[in-house]
């Protein structure tokens, strides 16, 4: 099969740091290729991949030092794949709701995988809109808020086992690992250990001083005042972001990871990260927490602070053997790329079937219009 896969321009694939979206983007081709399958990648020119490169940018993003528009670029690598279509069997995008409008025009099947939330309410009317879309989800809970998108398969974020050792968690730690935002819930955290009385270690991208970007400025102000008074405590260790091996040695030796988000996180690709590891976690239960953790199996599910420093007492008790063995039966990078050849197939099914009216014809006429 010849696939497409459209990736943001932010960061690269695989990040270097901090990136879940990406991180599964390289799975998933990884595994695709493996499979023999021909796979273009839409990307920044310093990614690295096995599939054949196109860059869209000469690197990512956030690495420049000046403002620039990520719209604009994912504009153009949109309509560049909309000019080679012929070439592929299926366009796969991860560039969300974006890319609605050339998936609606294309010549080609085209899927889009949501990565992100779907509850803000200016969502409704766009969904209301491109119904047509033949959308993804990561999670079955991510859907809760728009159950008449036009859903084509549920695939759960993979992740490549072979890579992530196993560890003893023999460190002593607890272990948080995300951005500083409010709703990744690190001053929670920070409870947890206190309450608790075991040293926390933080792995997280610091938060930018002086944006001109309302979640930045938030984020800021988030850090500002509930989280860096506290960590001159002696049981609070900030070790700042990491890259994959630095992530995965900070999982294998903790004693548990706590993932307390405050929102409904479509995924959450720390916590099968973690385990891969052996680590349980330990998670407010909201959102896809219920999905992939096995309560009392591989972590504990929470509703307050104060259950997640009793189940800190429990974590010993976790087969972390259990925890490794649940990620390689249901999050693989392998079982995620066959979920998503499934969707592929019913894509080209559907386009074989129907392809004189599948999609509406909405290219423009410049020459009707000039004549007006």
């Amino acid at each position: 099969m010849r696939i497409a896969q459209l990736a943001p321009v932010v960061e690269s694939v695989p990040p270097q740091l901090y990136g879940g979206t990406e991180r599964v983007i390289a799975a998933l081709i990884a595994e695709l290729t493996a499979l023999g399958h021909d796979v273009t990648l839409y990307a920044s020119g310093d990614s690295h991949t096995e599939a054949r490169l196109l860059p869209q940018v000469e690197q990512a993003l956030w690495k420049l030092d000046h403002p620039c528009s990520a719209e604009a670029i994912h504009t153009v690598e949109l309509a560049r794949v909309l000019r080679d279509a012929a070439d592929y069997d299926v366009i796969h995008s991860h560039l969300d709701f974006f890319s609605f409008p050339f998936g609606r025009v294309s010549s080609r099947p085209f899927v889009h995988t949501l990565h992100g939330r779907l509850d803000n309410p200016e969502l409704q009317p766009l969904y209301e809109e491109y119904a047509d879309a033949p959308v993804i989800s990561i999670s079955n809970s991510q859907r809760r808020p728009l159950p008449g998108a036009n859903w084509l398969a549920t695939v759960y974020n993979g992740i490549q086992t072979e890579r992530v050792p196993v560890g003893a968690g023999k460190g002593g730690y607890l272990a948080f690992l995300g951005r500083i935002s409010p709703e990744k819930g690190v001053d929670q955290a920070i409870d947890v250990a206190l309450k608790a009385g075991i040293p926390l270690k933080i792995a997280a991208r610091m938060p930018l001083e002086n944006l001109d970007n309302f979640w930045v400025r938030a984020d800021w102000a988030y850090y500002s005042e509930y989280v860096k008074p506290r960590l001159s405590h002696p049981l609070i260790e900030f070790i700042g972001e990491v890259d994959d091996r630095g992530k995965y040695d900070l999982l294998k030796d903790a004693m548990g990871l706590v993932f307390p988000i405050n929102w409904p996180e479509p995924f959450g690709l720390v916590m099968t990260e973690s385990l891969a590891c052996g680590t349980p976690v330990i998670a407010r239960r909201i959102a896809s927490t219920p999905e992939i953790i096995q309560d009392g199996q591989t972590g504990f599910l929470c509703d307050t602070v104060d259950e997640m420093v009793a189940a800190c007492a429990k974590v010993g008790e976790i087969d972390r053997l259990a925890c490794r063995q649940d990620v390689e039966e249901r999050f693989s990078s392998r079982g995620m790329a066959l979920g998503y050849l499934d969707a592929y197939r019913k894509m080209i099914e559907a386009s074989d079937q129907c392809a004189d009216s599948r999609l509406p014809n909405l290219s423009f006429n410049w020459d009707a219009a000039q004549r007006r």
